[in-house]
């Protein structure tokens, strides 16, 4: 593992804005410390989420960094109401303080060379890589996003990533698009248009192993944003641990501190 090269610290960050953006997620903007706003593109930030209807979520939540906006002092996350930590992050109102911890991990890796990065994503997993969308671009790079969603209401993060130079392509379930030999010819075009650098990838199982298969046959090296419950989230308890597969040998790595970005050759399973 690198060694770090970013601060890790507890801060107490005031909420600028928590609202739903459609029946699933949330978009919450926090004012952010400097160390805050060092996050790279793949980190995360450990949050204490309060308790709601009389839950008390015992551990923190990992939350993956969608954008750091340094010019106003934030950090923003885009997430899923589903359990009890969620549903209390979900009921901060505007002003009150959030207990952070972070960032955290390993993020993405971009060769200095790179001239064309494709993102490949399922539902919030696009949040995730939206801070390597932005970073690539600032490089010179051509980004594009090829979103994977149920249907266009469920489409997230589209106007900020072409707000940043991405070209982004949309594929549902609804009609048939986001089926993987249909994607899969997608991303082989866009290949043939410009040469893919990078393949990135998070949010569903499928794509990670078509992002997997076509990295093996066309030659690109690809990473893959990983998801998972963490204790400590700083590689002391062990309980984020994954198996990986180097060299037909199989390994095991933990998540918070190894990862979460891996290599998609060595991933087993998103």
């Amino acid at each position: 593992m690198n060694a770090r090269t970013f601060p890790i610290a507890e801060s107490m960050a005031r909420v600028v804005s928590n609202d739903a953006i459609n029946a699933e997620y949330f978009h919450m903007i926090l004012e952010a410390s400097a160390g805050m706003q060092d996050a790279a593109p793949g980190q995360f930030f450990h949050l204490r989420c309060p308790g709601a209807s009389g839950e008390s979520p015992l551990l923190r939540r990992p939350m993956s960094v969608y954008r750091v906006d340094r010019v106003h002092g934030r950090v923003e996350f885009l997430y899923k109401v589903m359990g009890a930590g969620t549903r209390g992050l979900a009921t901060l109102r505007r002003g009150e303080l959030l207990d952070v911890f972070g960032p955290l991990g390993r993020g993405f890796q971009m060769a200095p060379d790179t001239r064309h990065v494709l993102l490949a994503a399922r539902g919030v997993g696009m949040a995730t890589m939206a801070p390597l969308a932005e970073s690539a671009r600032a490089a010179g790079a051509r980004v594009t996003a090829i979103f994977s969603a149920r249907s266009p209401e469920f489409l997230m993060s589209n106007d900020y990533l072409t707000s940043v130079g991405a070209v982004t392509r949309a594929v549902y379930d609804a009609d048939g698009s986001s089926a993987m030999p249909r994607v899969e010819t997608l991303i082989t075009e866009l290949h043939a248009q410009q040469p893919i650098d990078l393949l990135a990838t998070c949010g569903s199982n499928r794509l990670l192993q078509l992002v997997k298969q076509l990295g093996a046959r066309l030659g690109i090296p690809g990473q893959v944003a990983l998801e998972q419950h963490m204790g400590c989230a700083i590689g002391m308890c062990s309980a984020c641990v994954r198996p990986f597969l180097t060299a037909e040998k199989v390994t095991y790595r933990r998540v918070c501190c190894e990862g979460p970005v891996f290599d998609v050759r060595e991933t087993l399973s998103w």
